[in-house]
């Protein structure tokens, strides 16, 4: 039995921050903790194809994505952006390592990359900007009278 909708959307709402704020770490971590020449040189030893823009690409989406998700912000889109990303992350840098996150393996790859296709399938629930503009625009649009 599925939950009632408040009860959904707060769920929704939960699940928005914490996969946002995990995203705006590691974006950040990319950015400014390592640099981005740092993570390029890591990205192009790693395989990763044009690898400083490479770099920028995931530090960006993960620092924007993440915030997205946590304002609700355009969540079909952040979600899907923020997939693409792990399945690079996953194709490059994880596969070979196993399932293990202390191996260098895949398994918060996964979740992330799983929770990020789930909040683009779903979008951000009536607690987040998205739904508060799709409302105003509904109250906004003339009706034939």
């Amino acid at each position: 039995m599925p939950l009632p909708a408040p009860a959904r959307d707060f769920a929704l709402l939960l699940a928005r921050i914490a996969v946002g704020v995990v995203f705006i770490a590691h974006g950040w971590q990319k950015l400014d903790t390592n640099g981005i020449d740092a993570t390029a040189m890591f990205f192009d030893q790693a395989g990763v194809p044009a690898a400083t823009a490479a770099a920028w690409f995931a530090a960006l989406v993960e620092l924007v994505g993440g915030a997205a998700l946590i304002l609700g912000v355009a969540v079909p889109i952040a979600g899907l952006l923020l997939l693409i990303n792990m399945i690079g992350a996953f194709v490059f840098v994880h596969a070979d390592a196993g399932l293990f996150v202390s191996n260098g393996g895949y398994e918060l790859v996964l979740v992330l990359g799983a929770a990020s296709l789930l909040l683009a399938a779903l979008g951000s629930g009536r607690f987040g900007v998205d739904h508060l503009l799709r409302g105003r625009r509904k109250n906004t649009q003339p009706t034939n009278a």
